[in-house]
């Protein structure tokens, strides 16, 4: 762009997000980055010889760009492109779908299928082998379920794995088996990593394409960037590295901030490459670690039993010995930490090792998920320079079921948002796409309302977050997370010229109709990605 350009926005309400109610008339970017707010009159006064450009609202709402804090992007693209069962609705509605794909496939060919749940069928029961051996004992079949901590397979898949009734369970995950000790194809958390490492390799084009896709649809819901970790998969570091690259920014400008899984830790110091290096829309982040598994399939590590499984307290990924390895090794770069940590003791011991081993640089650890919380660990956190990345549409999907899971008092103790905003814990907000839908407006729809899609309850009224809260979960939140409240997450000059805007005000909206407010246009670093 050249130097003396620049484009003026006004003729809608332009929230800066500085603080709750503060709106302006109008915004001059230039070259990228905020100039100049105020009144048009006052910037055409100052910047005349700068604007070459008039944008005007015609009445829509202008916000600091939305970004997403925890997703897997190239996920969301397999989720656009694969077999979807999330919104199925019993055994026998997904096992129609898979028998439906099964007959447009190359002989041999894989049938992978994406977003399974079984808490939302009236009959909550697993998938079994056989039901999909009657399929098609031809086709290698898997089907992850919808928290990603666990697959069914059928026995094609079991023999091309080698996964008998005389494996043993791999540290942090399970085999489950029936009566006769023989593996029915449901396998949990690192069970899964026995299966997906003999999956076929997915193509550097077909990867591109499915980066594309993903990134397409976030820009087309108001998202200018995400906080993503897919790059211990798609076959390794810097494979997976390279298909960003491609699509970002030269097809599109939008800001991924990549999780560096530590399997793949020493492959990004092979590099030379550190904590923010990697490029403007492809940056690298903290080392992801996986501390439990999830409440759906009663792998989280919880402190006490599951109220419905008395003898499971949950699974933990690491040894404790291992964890702390993993930090000090970690540490030794001063490099942060972004570790998921659903059950309580999961959470605790992940914040004792952050205790442990404190950064000296000013960068932050996170701890995502956080969900099953108790005054201990409440009390721990408060003590810690961490930010939690909360998923607030986990609220609106796992209730009722996580009570059954939980038992009612442990659950409503739990998705705490508002107790860790009122105990000066910092938050960021993003949705765990594609385990939940990616739209941010619903995350801030559920972060305000706390309305379950199951039942049509609310659950936890005291933990509701007031609109600004919510939607500061989606600007500053992920701003302050990666070290860029400086010069991301809110409209003042100086800032990255990054907007999400709206046709209808959130603020004067009823929040349990948010999810239909459409994105009007979605800019980032200064020019139109998306526009209605």
């Amino acid at each position: 762009m050249d130097d003396k350009m620049g484009t003026l926005y006004y003729g809608g309400t332009i929230y800066t997000m500085n603080q709750e109610n503060e709106t302006i008339e109008a915004v001059l970017e230039k070259n990228g980055s905020i100039v100049a707010i105020g009144s048009v009159k006052e910037i055409e006064a100052a910047y005349q010889t700068d604007i070459d450009h008039y944008h005007d609202l015609q009445g829509a709402v202008m916000y600091p760009g939305f970004v997403d804090s925890h997703l897997h992007i190239i996920g969301h693209g397999e989720k656009l492109l694969h077999l979807d069962l999330s919104a199925m609705q019993s055994a026998e509605e997904v096992l129609a779908a898979v028998e439906r794909k099964t007959k447009e496939l190359e002989p041999d060919e894989w049938l992978v299928a994406e977003g399974w749940n079984e808490n939302q069928w009236q009959d909550s029961r697993v998938i079994d082998k056989s039901e999909l051996d009657a399929i098609s004992t031809e086709h290698p079949m898997m089907l992850t379920r919808v928290c990603r901590h666990a697959i069914i397979t059928n026995s094609k898949v079991l023999e091309l794995a080698d996964i008998t009734k005389d494996t043993v369970d791999p540290q942090g995950g399970k085999i489950v088996r029936n009566q006769a000790g023989e593996p029915t194809g449901y396998l949990l958390d690192q069970a899964q990593e026995l299966v997906k490492e003999i999956v076929p390799m997915i193509s550097e084009k077909k990867l591109q394409q499915t980066v594309q896709v993903a990134v397409e649809d976030l820009l087309r819901l108001g998202l200018v960037g995400g906080h993503s970790e897919d790059l211990f998969y798609y076959g390794g570091f810097q494979r997976t590295l390279a298909a960003y690259q491609a699509i970002l920014p030269t097809m599109y400008k939008f800001r991924a901030h990549l999780l560096v899984h530590h399997l793949v830790f020493d492959d990004m110091l092979e590099t030379g490459y550190r904590f923010g290096d990697g490029g403007e829309y492809t940056s690298l982040g903290p080392m992801k670690i996986f501390s439990d598994g999830a409440l759906g399939g009663r792998t989280a590590w919880l402190k006490q039993p599951y109220a419905d499984d008395e003898k499971n307290s949950g699974i933990p990924i690491h040894t404790t010995a291992d964890l702390d390895i993993l930090f000090q090794k970690v540490r030794k770069w001063q490099h942060p930490v972004a570790v998921h940590a659903i059950g309580d003791q999961a959470v605790e011991e992940v914040a004792r090792m952050i205790k442990k081993y404190p950064l000296t640089n000013g960068l932050r650890d996170r701890i995502i998920h956080a969900q099953v919380m108790d005054k201990d660990v409440l009390a721990l956190l408060k003590e810690l320079p961490v930010v939690l990345d909360i998923q607030p549409s986990f609220v609106a999907s796992d209730f009722p079921w996580v009570i059954r899971r939980l038992g009612a008092e442990r659950a409503d103790r739990s998705y705490p948002w508002k107790t860790y905003l009122r105990q000066g814990i910092a938050c960021a907000g993003g949705s765990d796409a594609p385990i939940e839908d990616v739209n941010p407006l619903k995350g801030i729809q559920a972060a305000v309302t706390r309305r379950s899609r199951m039942d049509g309850a609310i659950y936890g009224e005291n933990e509701e977050l007031s609109v600004f809260e919510a939607i500061s979960l989606y600007t500053k939140g992920s701003a302050f997370v990666i070290n860029h409240e400086h010069d991301r997450g809110v409209i003042q000059p100086g800032y990255t010229a990054d907007f999400t805007i709206l046709e209808k005000d959130l603020f004067y909206h009823d929040p349990a109709f948010f999810h239909e407010i459409a994105v009007n246009t979605t800019i980032v670093n200064g020019e139109v990605m998306y526009r209605k």
